[in-house]
């Protein structure tokens, strides 16, 4: 049975969206489609002064509105702008976590940047990392949506997709059940909803990754 996910590279997201690693044989990392502005692609939360929640924003390079989130790159300052918003938050300051090192580091391409933040926090509390960007599958612009995330399936004879509790919204399974694919959803994550790098910098990974995988 071949296990696929399908999820487009979040930053530093909570622990909740590493269950796919835990659980995929692949996760397909979706930069083939446009770009949301108010996702969780380019920004994340982290506790501020007073422990309040607080942006932290990649800086990105201008691009048109359609832009797909493979075609993203950053800003000609994202070096030194990446430093200034990171100086904001206390917990940051004077602390060395590999993830942390990297993240101050923008460099290449934005989805190879979130692809390496991603490998880090999964090498970090031991859950594979098995990847590839669904931009490289050349899939039909025809397909869109549902069938979008099918035809991914179906390029690699997956017998199994899953997806975060957020799939309620996208998928049925009377789709994937005519392709002879079980659809699993994973019940809404009841952990902390703060970003990996908080949950690796304040606690042991070994920690992190069990609850991970308790909810998966």
């Amino acid at each position: 049975m071949t296990t696929i996910a399908v999820m487009q590279p979040y930053f530093i997201p909570y622990a909740g969206y590493f269950r796919l690693f835990a659980e995929a044989d692949v996760v397909c990392i979706y930069d083939c489609v446009q770009f949301p502005r108010r996702g969780w692609v380019h920004r994340n939360q982290l506790p501020g002064v007073a422990n309040q929640a607080r942006w932290l924003t990649l800086p990105l390079a201008k691009g048109p509105m359609n832009v797909r989130i493979a075609d993203l790159r950053f800003a000609d300052d994202a070096l030194q702008a990446m430093a200034t918003r990171c100086g904001i938050f206390p917990i940051l300051r004077d602390i060395q976590h590999p993830l942390l090192e990297a993240m101050l580091a923008p460099s290449g391409d934005v989805v190879g940047y979130l692809m390496q933040l991603l490998s880090i926090s999964c090498r970090e509390m031991g859950l594979p990392f098995n990847t590839v960007r669904t931009s490289t599958l050349q899939i039909p612009d025809g397909f869109m949506g549902q069938d979008r995330v099918l035809e991914i399936c179906r390029k690699f004879n997956a017998d199994k997709y899953i997806n975060l509790s957020g799939g309620h919204r996208l998928y049925d399974h009377e789709s994937f059940a005519r392709e002879n694919i079980e659809l699993k959803l994973f019940d809404p994550w009841t952990g902390p909803n703060w970003s990996i790098l908080y949950r690796l910098i304040t606690e042991p990974a070994a920690q992190v990754a069990a609850g991970i995988r308790a909810q998966s």
